[in-house]
């Protein structure tokens, strides 16, 4: 059964046993063997939004490779160790897989591993955050007539 494949020009070609007619044949990279842009990587497995956000945390320092700072054309490779600082969060996480697609969710999620202590901290950072917002006073909106009047009189203003 014949693949259909868009060609350059916008139209449809006709694919067969990996020649489009009237080209060169057409190669399969793996990636596993020279690596991805860290960039691409970074979205394909869904910490980032979009390319230019995790091209802007690469830049301001907010991605480490094995514990050094690098540059968005650095190649990352299966078994490397990521440090990334996501606003709040930051995650230590192994490389599993490359992946130049973004893929859905659960995809995504197999291309890298967290590990067990950056799990933990992440844990107990939100559940302090949950704490310090509980323990915050909850300001209900503004007061009504009737808490307005009560504040006159607290205050000596009536």
């Amino acid at each position: 059964m014949p693949i259909w494949k868009r060609a350059s020009y916008g139209g449809l070609s006709r694919v067969r046993g990996g020649r489009l007619f009237g080209h060169a044949p057409m190669t399969y990279v793996d990636h596993s063997a020279h690596g991805l842009r860290i960039d691409k990587w970074l979205w394909a497995a869904r910490l980032f939004k979009t390319r230019g956000l995790a091209l802007a945390a690469i830049k301001g320092g907010k991605v480490h490779v094995d514990g050094e700072r690098v540059k968005a054309s650095r190649l990352v490779r299966p078994g490397d160790r990521l440090d990334v600082n996501l606003g709040r969060q930051a995650m230590t996480i192994i490389v599993n897989d490359l992946n130049e697609q973004r893929r859905p969710t659960r995809e995504a999620q197999l291309l890298y591993t967290e590990t067990d202590d950056s799990r933990a901290r992440r844990e107990l950072q939100a559940a302090q955050r949950r704490l310090l917002n509980d323990s915050m006073p909850h300001n209900e909106g503004r007061p009504d007539k009737h808490q307005r009047r009560q504040i006159r009189r607290f205050s000596g203003k009536e």
